[in-house]
C-alpha cells in the first residue's frame, strides 16, 4: 500500500491512497476532509445537505455521539471512531496518521443559506473529520457491525451471502486481515476444497429442497456471483466448488436464466468474464466426459473389485468377502450399466452434469442391504467411493483453474 501526499484543493483537504497490493477493482481512492455539510432543522425534524444539496441520512445505529470521524457511504453518514478503525485497519491507520489540516471556525459558517428562513436554523457543523468511502452503504454498515460486534454469520443461504461478501469485500480493500479470514472461512463452508464439506452442503441445499418443495440451487447464492467475488477479493479457494456447482445448469439457464431461475441476476450484478466462461466450458465438458468414462469403466469394474470363484455357477446369499456367482454378478454388473446408461446419458436425468452425483448413486446401485452378494455390492460401494475421491481432485484441472505441478 502506498500514500500519496496529502494536497490541497482550495478549501477542501484530500489524499488518495493506492492499494498496490489489492485487485484492480478494490483501487478506489480513500478521502478525509472537514466535514462540509449542513443542517436544516424543519419543526421536530433535522435534515442534513452535504455542499451539493443533497440529503444526507444518519444511520441509525451507527451514529455515536462520542464518534471522531463521519464515513460517508453513498447518502448515508456514519459517526464511528478513529480508534477503532485504526486498531483492525492497516489501511485507515496510516490514513489517520497525516496531519488534519485546521481552519478557522469562522470559514467554515461562511457562505451558507437557510433552505427555509422562517423554520429553519442553521445547525453547527461537526468539528471532525469526514472519510468519503465508494462503497455501497448497506456493506458499509455490515463492515462496521462487524468490527464493533465481531462477527454473527448465517447459514450460508443466498441472504446470508449478501452479508457476509460485503463484508469480505471491505476486509480486504481496507486490510482488515482478521476480518477477511473469518469470513472467508465462513464462505468456505458452502464453497469447500474438500469432498467430506462438499457432501455436507449438498445434504443442506436437499433438505431445503424437501422443506421447501423448491430447486436446491436456491439456497445458496448464484455461483456465478461466488466466481465474480472470488476473483474481486482474490479468493482462489472459493473457486473449484463454484464452478463445479456452475457447470450443473444448462447453457441456456447461464445464459438466459428465467425469473424464476436460481442464475437469475439484478441489473447490478456482473457476467462471468469471458475468460472464466472459458473454463467453465472446458469444465462443463470434462464433468460429462468423466461421467461417460465413469459408466464405461463400471461395466469392467467387476473383474477388478471382486474376488472371484469361477468354479460357482450358482448364486448363494454371500456375507463374505468373495464373490459366490461370478456369473450372476456379471449380469447384474452388464444391468446395471445399461441402466445407468439410460437414466444419466440418455435421458439426462438429475446428475447428468454431476459425475459426484453419479458416482455416488451407482455405487449404491447394487445395495449390500438387498443384493444377495454382499461382497461384490460393497465392492462397487468402495471402488464408486475411490473414482468420486479421483473425480474431487480433478475438478481444478478440468476448469484450468491450476496447473499440474512439473515433476
Amino acid at each position: 500500500m502506498a500514500l500519496a501526499s496529502p494536497t490541497y484543493v482550495g478549501d477542501t483537504y484530500s489524499m488518495s491512497v493506492s492499494l498496490s497490493s489489492q485487485p484492480s477493482s478494490l483501487k478506489s481512492p480513500v478521502e478525509t476532509r472537514l466535514a462540509n455539510f449542513r443542517y436544516i432543522r424543519s419543526g421536530l425534524q433535522t435534515m442534513i445537505f452535504d455542499s451539493n444539496g443533497q440529503e444526507l441520512h444518519k444511520h441509525l445505529d451507527l451514529w455515536f455521539q462520542d464518534g471522531s470521524v463521519i464515513c460517508q457511504a453513498e447518502r448515508t453518514l456514519f459517526k464511528v471512531h478513529v480508534s477503532q478503525l485504526s486498531r483492525h485497519s492497516a489501511l485507515f491507520r496510516d490514513v489517520f496518521t497525516l496531519p488534519q489540516p485546521s481552519r478557522p471556525r469562522s470559514q467554515l459558517l461562511s457562505g451558507l443559506d437557510a433552505l427555509d428562513d422562517a423554520k429553519a436554523v442553521l445547525e453547527e457543523y461537526e468539528s471532525c473529520p469526514v472519510v468519503f468511502l465508494h462503497d455501497k452503504a448497506e456493506d458499509v454498515a455490515n463492515f462496521l457491525v462487524a468490527l464493533y460486534d465481531g462477527c454473527n454469520f448465517g447459514n450460508n443461504d443466498r441472504e446470508d451471502f449478501r452479508v457476509v461478501s460485503g463484508i469480505l469485500r471491505l476486509a480486504t480493500k481496507y486490510i482488515v486481515d482478521t476480518l477477511r479470514a473469518k469470513a472467508l472461512a465462513h464462505l468456505c463452508i458452502a464453497w469447500p476444497s474438500t469432498l467430506k464439506a462438499w457432501d455436507a452442503r449438498e445434504d443442506l441445499a436437499r433438505s431445503f429442497e424437501m422443506e421447501t418443495s423448491s430447486m436446491s440451487g436456491y439456497f445458496y447464492p448464484s455461483p456465478i456471483a461466488v466466481i465474480n467475488l472470488a476473483r474481486e477479493v482474490n479468493a482462489p479457494c472459493l473457486l473449484p466448488a463454484a464452478f463445479y456447482d456452475l457447470c450443473h445448469y444448462t447453457y441456456s439457464q447461464i445464459y438466459e436464466p428465467a425469473e424464476d431461475e436460481p442464475l437469475f441476476q439484478t441489473e447490478d450484478s456482473s457476467p462471468l468474464s469471458p475468460l472464466d466462461m472459458q473454463r467453465l466450458s472446458l469444465g462443463k465438458e470434462a464433468a460429462q466426459h468423466s461421467i461417460t468414462a465413469l459408466i464405461q469403466t463400471m461395466g469392467h469394474a467387476q473383474t477388478h473389485i471382486r474376488h472371484a470363484q469361477p468354479h460357482t455357477h450358482f448364486r448363494k446369499n454371500s456375507s463374505g468377502a468373495i464373490c459366490v456367482s461370478a456369473a450372476a454378478c456379471r449380469k447384474d454388473f452388464t444391468e446395471l450399466v445399461d441402466l445407468a446408461t439410460q437414466h444419466y446419458l440418455f435421458d439426462r436425468e438429475r446428475g447428468h452434469c454431476d459425475p459426484l452425483y453419479v458416482s455416488e448413486e451407482i455405487g449404491q446401485l447394487k445395495s449390500a442391504e438387498f443384493s444377495e452378494c454382499k461382497a461384490c455390492a460393497r465392492s462397487l460401494e468402495s471402488w464408486a467411493a475411490r473414482e468420486r475421491e479421483k473425480m474431487w481432485k480433478m475438478i481444478p484441472l478440468w476448469f484450468r483453474l491450476e496447473m499440474p505441478s512439473e515433476g
